[in-house]
């Protein structure tokens, strides 16, 4: 027996194409944590402390040489002025990849995961500026509002330092 698709039927099978493939897209078109709970940017910021954003990947040479002084950082702020999360732009597709980023590492500050084109664009919403580059920091005041972006590592005394001078 052939099935052949008559006009109607084409169209409905067209739509379901796709919706399937939209829903596709946009299961990796979110953040998530690493848990793999579709979650916002703004819902992991601590209301009235600074936070800095690492955004990286796993493959990323001084994203992997770099990620234990912000871990230092993370410990040494949390709970007191400034908190720190990560961004990985691996994807769900790569998310193992960037679990084994976390452990090789000892990462210890909280880490929301996407694929790049979600990441570029909640950076350029944030920033105003086109996402270039892994590492990238985004920091954002006690206000919520983003008070510094900077492809390219930024040593934490770098951070600590612009959040001195420009708290209170």
């Amino acid at each position: 027996m052939q099935i052949t698709f008559t006009a109607p039927r084409r169209a409905l099978a067209l739509f379901l194409a796709i919706g399937l493939f939209s829903s596709f897209a946009q299961a990796d078109s979110v953040l998530r944590d690493m848990y793999g709970n579709v979650t916002s940017f703004d819902a992991q910021q601590t209301p009235g402390q600074w936070t800095v954003v690492m955004i990286w990947a796993s493959d990323c040479h001084v994203c992997n040489e770099e990620s234990g002084q912000y871990s230092k950082f993370y410990t040494q702020h949390a709970g007191r002025d400034a908190n720190m999360i990560g961004i990985s732009v691996d994807g769900q597709r790569g998310k193992q990849a960037a679990e084994a980023f976390i452990s090789r590492n000892g990462v210890v500050f909280p880490n929301l995961i996407g694929d790049v084109q979600t990441v570029s664009r909640w950076y350029q919403m944030e920033t105003g500026e086109s996402f270039r580059a892994t590492p990238t920091f985004v920091v954002f005041g006690p206000d919520g509002k983003v008070k510094a972006a900077q492809p390219g590592a930024v040593p934490p005394a770098i951070i600590e330092q612009f959040i001195s001078s420009n708290s209170g």
